[in-house]
């Protein structure tokens, strides 16, 4: 006989309740999620202020900036030429004996402070196309630097000219000094606080049968030679029986040296 205690309405199951609680844990979990993720989507839209997050500037930034300190640097060479020129003019007027004028200028000339006129060779190097592929067969597809003008190939025709005999050398628009240096950031030129980019020009005055034959036998260049035949890297050497190259007109200050 059934007990009176246990009449009515049955017990509800244990698996019963436990299936209870956890739709009220998920119900529970769900919203919370959701109330974060609104929380989140606030505090970025706010910090944002319509600006993309996900955009990265940083670079843009620095290639303003960069640009900005060349513009300034070139500004700031042009007013040194006009200074330079004057301070000459106020010496001619002190009066000078005629040795002194002309040891004078023999050392300007030796320093490349002064301009140089004379026959001389102009040498254009530049990046190849970016779709580049190889010309010859056998020869593996190029990668990115296989594509671009290295620090190491304008440095080697700079090398190579002033062992021709080179009275003088210019890069791009500036007259290189015994403190001049070539350096090259990413697939810029970085030449006495100014950047530039491909082609590059380098211009030098000298008897143009040295010059010719210090490129042609630089082993550096030869290797670059390489590169223009198999992915089309730019290189021409144009001959003139008249260049001018322009004085310097940069800091002439060494700010420190080595002692070997």
């Amino acid at each position: 006989m059934p007990n009176s205690e246990n009449s009515g309405k049955p017990d509800q199951h244990p698996a019963s309740g436990r299936r209870n609680t956890t739709r009220i844990v998920g119900r529970a979990l769900t919203c919370g999620v959701f109330a974060l993720a609104g929380v989140l989507f606030y505090v970025s839209a706010h910090a944002a202020r319509g600006i993309d997050l996900r955009t990265d500037n940083s670079m843009l930034k620095l290639g303003d900036l960069i640009q900005q300190r060349s513009d300034q640097n070139r500004q700031t060479q042009a007013d040194n030429s006009q200074l330079q020129q004057r301070a000459d003019a106020l010496a001619r007027q002190q009066g000078r004996s005629p040795a002194d004028s002309d040891l004078l200028a023999t050392l300007r000339q030796q320093a490349g402070l002064d301009p140089l006129q004379g026959p001389g060779l102009t040498v254009t190097l530049n990046d190849a196309p970016p779709d580049a592929t190889a010309r010859i067969p056998g020869v593996p597809e190029p990668g990115v630097n296989d594509l671009v003008i290295h620090q190491q190939d304008i440095q080697a025709v700079v090398n190579a000219l002033w062992r021709g005999g080179a009275s003088g050398v210019q890069v791009m628009d500036q007259r290189l000094i015994a403190t001049s240096a070539v350096r090259c950031v990413g697939n810029t030129l970085l030449l006495q606080g100014r950047v530039y980019s491909p082609p590059y020009v380098i211009r030098a005055v000298g008897r143009t049968d040295g010059l010719r034959a210090a490129l042609d036998g630089d082993p550096s260049i030869r290797n670059y030679l390489q590169y223009v035949a198999a992915y089309g890297l730019g290189w021409k050497v144009q001959e003139s029986g008249d260049l001018t190259l322009p004085g310097y007109t940069g800091s002439t200050d060494l700010h420190s040296a080595t002692g070997q």
